[in-house]
């Protein structure tokens, strides 16, 4: 594999892209799945049993060796917290996956009051036949989240964790994001040596996947080597 991985980003469904193409052992899902505020036409019950629904389906499409890895973030809905971890287990168990670990990304430093979101993110790992010893165990907690690319960005800190874990313990050397927004997943892979594949419903959001670097490109504007800027 190269040094710096190969990208490609494809505008569309992600949902219909993941039906559509066969994920093998070298793929894992990396992704964040939309908050209900995205998808105001569902309501909220509706958001609700489509996330878990969601979830269910990557754990689905993944290989049963590799991994389905999810970043997210709770919310408050009047008054009432809303675990997504717990969504996104309904659906992996659904799908007959298991938990391999949940690690703690802190969003801002211990001890501070948080207001809508709380303080720290979830970062679940699951797989169907994947299992880890206690030699592979890694941190729990994240002390910070990184750069934030964009503000629904999974922290860079978050990525490089997870890219960690691919290349130590597991034989996935393609990163996929089928909720890809502006490509901070994929890039921080590319940058690993991963190649990553990201589909994106907006058109401005893929067109700005399809270019993201990490580290971000010198002022001149240097060409991101290694990358490509095919999509449909």
């Amino acid at each position: 594999m190269s040094a710096i991985g190969q990208r490609v980003v494809y505008q569309g469904d992600g949902l219909a892209w993941l039906r559509e193409h066969p994920l093998g052992p070298e793929h894992a899902v990396v992704t964040s799945l939309p908050d209900v505020s995205e998808l105001p036409r569902l309501g909220f019950g509706g958001w609700r049993d489509w996330f878990v629904a969601t979830a269910e389906l990557v754990c689905q499409r993944v290989a049963p060796e590799s991994v389905a890895i999810f970043y997210q973030t709770d919310i408050k809905h009047e008054g009432r917290w809303v675990d997504k971890a717990y969504l996104v287990s309904r659906g992996a168990e659904a799908a007959g996956s298991s938990l391999l670990w949940h690690k703690v990304v802190c969003r801002i430093a211990p001890g501070q009051c948080t207001f809508g979101r709380p303080a720290f993110a979830h970062l679940l790992c699951f797989s169907s036949a994947l299992r880890l010893t206690p030699a592979q165990s890694s941190a729990d907690v994240l002390p910070s989240l990184g750069e934030m690319p964009w503000p629904r960005a999974m922290g860079t800190a978050a990525c490089e964790a997870v890219c960690t874990f691919l290349l130590h313990h597991t034989a996935c050397r393609v990163v996929v994001d089928p909720f890809c927004g502006h490509g901070t997943a994929l890039a921080v892979a590319n940058a690993r040596g991963l190649d990553a594949i990201g589909v994106e419903l907006s058109a401005k959001r893929a067109e700005r996947a399809r270019l993201l670097l990490w580290p971000p490109a010198p002022a001149s504007g240097a060409a991101r080597a290694g990358s490509r800027t095919d999509g449909t």
